[in-house]
């Protein structure tokens, strides 16, 4: 049976991907209490001993304001660690599958970012996510990158479920109306990578080697984080039976000051992935309905 290491098995992604990926093989999954991803001795010797086929890194370092004040860390997390995975993966003649960020550009581009546009990142987060990539690239380990954007899930620490509570406790919000983007829920991004993987594995090597790469995956059509918020807030008086909810003010960037710039424009263009994969991510507004009413059915439950 084909042996899959999950690194970072406990976050928003990892956790749906211990279900998603246990249709391709054993899924031995591993979080940071059971290996530190940031010692690298430790992690070359864990990933030597078991000799996985299939290496998926789902683990990161996601707070971008903590990020400006702790680069050291965030870059262990982010860079060096998935770049010793994509070495250890050459070595075993394994595949490395990485998650990347929207926020290695720099926003100011009219348009959608294609895979092919030159990353700008604007603060510690985007880029050492950007040399995470870069590591990946230069070992010439087989990888899928997936850059995406905005990703929230039912469980964790993320946008969706910080407004659902902070839209009961507070009277008035004030949220960012100028950045746009792609909500993604994780559970989509987990699905999708299973599907991809498979798609590419049953390919002839001279087929597969073709497929490897970088790939934008989030959801389809875009939107603000203030429009992002009101949805949250009608899905959660619709199946959460919020009564009452927070009165929203829209702010630009500007009014909300943080120690990392984050860029304004978070498009991503997913034509690559649809062309290649046929993957055809649902829009972001039918994915956020759908993890509300997840919530609402573990709350009842």
């Amino acid at each position: 049976m084909r042996k899959i290491l999950l690194v970072g098995n406990l976050g928003q992604v990892g956790y749906e991907l211990q279900r998603s990926l246990s249709s391709l093989g054993q899924v031995i999954g591993v979080d940071r209490n059971e290996l530190d991803i940031t010692d690298i001795s430790k992690l070359k010797d864990f990933v030597r001993e078991l000799k996985p086929q299939v290496i998926v890194n789902a683990a990161a370092y996601t707070a971008v304001d903590r990020a400006e004040s702790e680069a050291s860390l965030a870059k262990k997390i982010n860079a060096d660690a998935p770049t010793i995975l994509a070495e250890e993966a050459k070595r075993l003649d394994a595949c490395l599958i990485h998650y990347s960020t929207d926020y290695v550009f720099d926003g100011t581009k009219d348009g959608l970012y294609s895979e092919d546009d030159i990353p700008n990142p604007l603060g510690i987060y985007g880029q050492t996510k950007l040399d995470g990539e870069l590591g990946i690239q230069h070992t010439g380990c087989d990888h899928l990158i997936f850059r995406t954007s905005w990703v929230y899930g039912s469980r964790g620490q993320n946008f969706l479920l910080t407004m659902l509570r902070l839209s009961q406790e507070k009277e008035f919000l004030k949220i960012v109306n100028d950045q746009v983007g792609a909500p993604t829920w994780s559970r989509f991004l987990a699905d999708a990578t299973a599907q991809i993987l498979a798609i590419t594995l049953s390919q002839k090597e001279e087929i597969r080697q073709n497929l490897w790469g970088t790939y934008h995956l989030t959801s389809q059509k875009h939107t603000t984080w203030y429009d992002f918020t009101r949805a949250i807030i009608e899905e959660g008086k619709h199946s959460l039976q919020f009564t009452k909810a927070a009165m929203l003010s829209p702010i630009t960037t500007e009014e909300y000051p943080t120690p990392a710039k984050r860029p304004k424009n978070s498009k991503l263009d997913l034509s690559k992935v649809q062309k290649t994969f046929g993957i055809y991510p649902p829009q972001w507004n039918v994915s956020l309905k759908m993890c509300v009413e997840e919530i609402a059915q573990k709350k009842s439950s």
